[in-house]
Parts: C-alpha cells; sequence; structure tokens
C-alpha cells in the first residue's frame, strides 16, 4: 500500500517564513526555520539562559534542555549519544576533526573532487602537515564505460584502484551539493573494508540529511557529518565518530576533561545551548506531522519525486539545457537538488532574469488540473547560480569555465510544493523561450 500523501498544508503552516511571496528554492543553502524552533530558542535565552552544571535551578533547568538536545540529535540518525558532537558548522566540525588525526609520513588519503570544500580542505591540509600523499577520486573517462561527463558518480569500481595497503583515510559525499546525486555509502564503505580494513571512511552528508532518513551505524562509516540549518532547525551542525574513529582521535579539549566520548574530544566549551536546546523542536516536527519519523521521510520520499520529475522533465525538453547528475526522476538515485546550465546563456543572467519574472500567468485548479490561464499572484523566486564551494566539482570533473559563473541550482525540499515548481517552469519558459 502506498504512503499518504504529505500534508502540505500543515507543514507549510509551521514555517513563519513561507506565509509570503518568497518562493525559496535556494534550501540546499539553508532551509528556512520551524516556528517551533524559533520559540524554542526565544524561550532558552528568555528564561534560561544561564552557564550549565550549576546547583541553582534555571541552571539545572539549562542543563536538562541541553542534554535533551544531544539526546535528540543522537537518537536522529540512530546514534549513540556519546559518539555525536554538535559545533557551528560541517565545515568548522571537519577542520577540528583534521586536528585530532595523525598518520605515518607516506601514507595515503584519497579526496573526491566531487565534493564541497569542506570535506576536502582540511584533509589536504592534514596531508601537508603530516606529509601525506592525496589521490583524488573522480570518474575516469578513459576507462569507465558508462561515464557521461555532465553526471559523474562515486563508484565502487573507480574508488577500488585508488585502495592500497598504504590507504589511511578516504572521505566523499553522500550526496552532490550540486548533482544530487545519491552515493552508494554502504558500498563504497563495503569496497574500502575489504581492501584497507583499518582506513577511516569520511562522508559529508549535508547535502543528503534534508532529504532522506539517516541510519549511521547501518552505513560501517566512521565519520559522518550534516548541518542542522538545513535540515529546518537552527545554525549548528552535527558530526558523528564510529568507535574506531573515536580511538584514532586525540583530544582537543582541556588536560582535566574527559576525552571517552565525541563531545569530551571536541566539543570545544560545548555547543551554542540555545540552539542545541532548540533541535528536539525539529525531530518532533518529524513525529508529529506524519505519526512518525519512519512515515515521514516515506512522505517526503514521495513528494520531492513528484517535485522532481516536473523540474527535470521541462529541463530535459529543452535542446539548449544541459542537466548536471541524475536526469532521471527517482528518488532512489538522486536528491532535489537540481543543476543545469543553458547552451550560449550565462548561468547569472539566467537567474537574474528568473529574479525578475513576474506578473507571469497561473491558475491550478482545487483538483490540480491545468485550468484557463489567468494574471497570477507575482512572485520572488530564490533560485541561485555559482560553484556552491564545489569549485573543483565544476572546473575540474564539468569541466566549467575557470572563475566563471558556475551552474544554475534549484533546490527544493519537502514543503516547496508542486504548484511552485510549475510557476518556476513558466518563469524558466519566459527566460529560456
Amino acid at each position: 500500500m502506498a504512503a499518504a500523501a504529505l500534508p502540505i498544508d500543515e507543514i507549510r503552516s509551521r514555517f513563519p517564513a513561507l506565509q509570503q511571496a518568497q518562493v525559496f528554492l535556494d534550501n540546499a543553502g539553508g532551509s528556512q526555520t520551524l516556528g517551533s524552533v524559533i520559540t524554542a530558542i526565544h524561550d532558552y535565552l528568555t528564561k534560561n539562559n544561564v552557564q550549565l552544571g550549576a546547583s541553582y535551578t534555571s541552571s539545572k533547568l539549562s542543563t536538562d534542555l541541553y542534554n535533551k538536545g544531544y539526546k535528540a540529535a543522537a537518537e536522529h540518525i540512530h546514534a549513540p549519544e556519546d559518539s555525536i558532537v554538535i559545533g557551528p558548522s560541517t565545515t568548522q566540525l571537519f577542520r577540528n576533526l583534521s586536528y585530532t588525526l595523525t598518520f605515518p609520513a607516506g601514507s595515503e588519503i584519497i579526496l573526491s573532487k566531487l565534493d564541497h570544500e569542506a570535506n576536502v580542505a582540511s584533509w589536504v591540509d592534514l596531508a601537508q602537515r603530516c606529509n601525506l600523499t592525496v589521490k583524488w577520486w573522480l570518474p575516469d573517462q578513459s576507462t569507465e564505460r558508462s561515464f557521461n561527463k555532465s553526471n559523474p558518480k562515486l563508484t565502487p569500481e573507480n574508488l577500488s584502484p585508488l585502495l592500497s595497503s598504504k590507504t589511511v583515510f578516504v572521505a566523499c559525499t553522500h550526496a552532490s551539493n550540486i548533482l544530487g546525486t545519491i552515493h552508494d555509502i554502504k558500498a563504497l564503505a563495503k569496497t574500502i573494508r575489504a581492501h584497507c580494513p583499518e582506513a577511516l571512511f569520511c562522508v559529508d552528508a549535508v547535502a543528503y540529511a534534508p532529504h532522506r532518513q539517516v541510519r549511521v551505524v547501518d552505513l560501517d562509516v566512521d565519520f559522518y557529518s550534516f548541518s542542522w540549518y538545513k535540515v529546518y532547525g537552527p545554525h549548528i551542525a552535527q558530526l558523528y565518530a564510529s568507535t574506531r574513529g573515536l580511538k584514532a582521535m586525540r583530544s582537543l579539549g582541556h588536560y582535566f576533561n574527559g576525552s571517552s566520548s565525541l563531545q569530551d574530544k571536541l566539543g570545544l566549551a560545548g555547543g551554542s545551548y540555545e540552539l542545541v536546546a532548540a533541535i528536539p523542536a525539529v525531530t518532533d516536527y518529524f513525529c508529529k506531522v506524519a505519526g512518525s519519523q519512519n512515515l515521514f521521510w516515506t512522505q517526503v520520499k514521495g513528494h520531492e519525486e513528484q517535485l522532481q520529475k516536473l523540474l527535470l522533465a521541462y529541463l530535459t525538453s529543452n535542446d539548449r539545457v544541459t542537466i548536471l547528475g541524475e536526469q532521471d526522476h527517482n528518488t532512489d538515485v538522486r536528491v532535489t537538488t537540481v543543476s543545469f546550465i543553458v547552451q550560449g546563456r550565462r548561468s547569472r543572467e539566467v537567474v537574474e532574469a528568473v529574479d525578475q519574472a513576474a506578473g507571469y500567468k497561473q491558475a491550478i485548479l482545487s483538483d490540480g488540473k491545468d485550468g484557463d490561464m489567468g494574471l497570477g499572484e507575482s512572485r520572488q523566486f530564490g533560485i541561485r547560480w555559482g560553484h556552491f564551494y564545489s569549485k573543483r566539482l565544476c572546473e575540474e570533473v564539468l569541466g566549467l569555465e575557470k572563475d566563471g559563473e558556475g551552474v544554475i541550482r534549484v533546490s527544493m525540499v519537502h514543503y516547496n510544493t508542486v504548484e511552485e515548481v510549475q510557476s518556476l517552469i513558466e518563469a524558466f519558459r519566459q527566460v529560456l523561450g
């Protein structure tokens, strides 16, 4: 039996920013924030903004809220509480993590050129500090029969030749923040374990976590990070470490504090108290809106498939458009982050023209069918152009112009509607012809 449809009207009512003409389609850069999260932050700062760990009442309440935030964050990815730490961003967490690791000189690390720079720069710096060899992981046009320059993928087949007895660390993205492609992390982990069981595997899940449920212990990764501010919550991020990963780390904490948990080793005075305390408002939302987290994420997957099916169908119908990433709307292979370029048009020019598109004709009947077209409400579309910190992907893999304008990106999430996508397509028709 198919899962019930996502209750989109109820969902949108929970996000204050959605009650305006702006159509938010730059969600891969940061989602809108739940009203309950905003309330939780406000309540913490106005009622319990004190230091943790004291014996007086307000401090006890604050400590309890903070601890509940950590508990909810761990449960969200189905991980032990002592295996996570919360920090300001995935970029900062990976940078801090890099200073806890050391490897013998001459060891090899494997980095992906399909990644956001957050999961590259810290490890390049680590390699320089420890005199390690960096091997770059990317699809090989000369050896892969199915190679498609506009749709590069990280697979066990193009990873295996890079692995050796010297491999100590491998990093890649769960889903590309430009291509939207989902990589099979379980299969990649299996490949790594078969060739070099002691190597550490680090995954950037920032572009994946807003779209899918995560059971991190099932993935057999050593480090896994995502940003809550892209998952409808406060501007903080979360890092997971496996038992193997935790053992490989030295502590950055004060010498007189403990060092058994990831928070001990990498917490560095703790996360922002009011933001950590707001995490349960996010996880409660996932349960309340659909009855359970499992059902919520199942409904999200189905809804997002409708959104990307519409957009991808339009884009593939235009001969001047090249979609970057999977053209298939199947949500098993991609998330709703859709990027493309237009022959003969600059990415910035296209986006700025869409910014100005207004007064287009739209009408959707209550049953979802196209109606007689009439003058619709003027809207402001929030899409974007650029390399989105995946500069190596844009220039060295996709072959886009260096220091150019990158791609046009439309990044949808579960609170976006079919009607919004249809309206965007009408704006693209005006701009692209």
